[in-house]
């Protein structure tokens, strides 16, 4: 099982591993040893998350959002399986997370009445500056 927050947990049944041979360095070991992990989370069918938390889960996955539902996050980053493992369990957990962060609403402003009057006196400044290069041109 894996916790995210109080509310939510994931349970293992909702989580498949696949592990296959890495790239990269480690010898002869990287030929015999299936270290990559490929973890597959069915997001779109779990029922421990909410709907908003999927619909911003989905945003914040991006490519690794598969067109059936799922969330899935390749490791390859250590020789070790279960540290891989583990470095992909933290990675969906740190993802789900950051999805249940609702963002602020955003509420519009106006500028401030000394912002628009130093605005207008450099666009003065600067035609000034244009008209009078003008003049001393011809």
């Amino acid at each position: 099982m894996l916790r995210i927050t109080d509310q939510i947990t994931i349970e293992d049944w909702e989580l498949t591993e696949q592990f296959t041979r890495a790239s990269g360095p480690g010898g002869q070991n990287v030929n015999k040893v299936s270290t990559a992990v490929e973890l597959r989370f069915e997001a779109e069918r779990s029922p421990n998350l909410p709907d908003p938390v999927k619909r911003r889960l989905r945003r914040l996955a991006g490519q690794r959002w598969t067109k059936d539902g799922a969330v899935v996050i390749f490791v390859q980053e250590t020789r070790s399986q279960a540290r891989n493992r583990e470095i992909a369990r933290e990675r969906l957990a740190e993802l789900i997370g950051r999805a249940t962060v609702a963002p602020k609403k955003r509420r519009p402003t106006r500028p401030t009445k000394g912002s628009i009057e130093r605005r207008l006196k450099a666009k003065k400044v600067r035609g000034e500056v244009k008209r009078l290069r003008g003049e001393t041109g011809e």
